[in-house]
């Protein structure tokens, strides 16, 4: 997918079995439990959803389960309960359809859609997994844009992560 592009159209359950999809301004967020990288931005991510009120934000895990039980349903269920709730869904994409449709390479691999579904911004949060000063500047900004109704400066950034773990 390039920046501009409509972004597919999705329903995918979260830990409690309810369907979502993008609906207006979205971020979608293919995320896992066990990657460092993911771990290192889950913070920031939670924090931006908690932040951006009216903005739809969809974590989704494509991994394969079978390989990676860690990133099984049951186990994405289990670190939402953990967490005491997060402030989005967090959505198991079982099939890989929906990360393969988005081309996503990493996880975290974020994707911000503007209110028409078309993809505006596309990479990492910010620059630095480790460094929690950076609060996903990246995201911030292209959201901060996009919920303006304007492009994002920066469109593209290069997704940093572990790969998705493709069956």
């Amino acid at each position: 997918m390039n920046i501009g592009d409509q972004a597919p159209a999705f329903s995918l359950p979260d830990t409690s079995g309810e369907e979502h999809g993008p609906d207006g301004v979205t971020v979608v967020a293919f995320t896992c439990n066990h990657c460092p990288y993911a771990l290192g931005w889950h913070d920031r991510l939670l924090q931006v959803a908690r932040d951006y009120d009216g903005v739809t934000f969809l974590a989704v895990n494509p991994n394969d389960a079978e390989r990676y039980p860690a990133d099984s349903f049951d186990a994405m269920k289990q670190r939402v309960q953990a967490d005491g709730g997060w402030p989005h869904p967090y959505l198991r994409d079982e099939t890989q359809e929906v990360a393969r449709a988005y081309g996503a390479q990493t996880t975290p691999d974020v994707f911000v859609l503007d209110a028409d579904g078309r993809l505006r911004y596309r990479g990492a949060p910010d620059a630095d997994h480790r460094d929690p000063a950076q609060n996903a500047v990246w995201l911030r900004e292209a959201l901060d844009a996009v919920v303006a109704g304007e492009d994002p400066a920066r469109p593209q950034t290069e997704p940093v992560g572990c790969s998705v773990k493709w069956r």
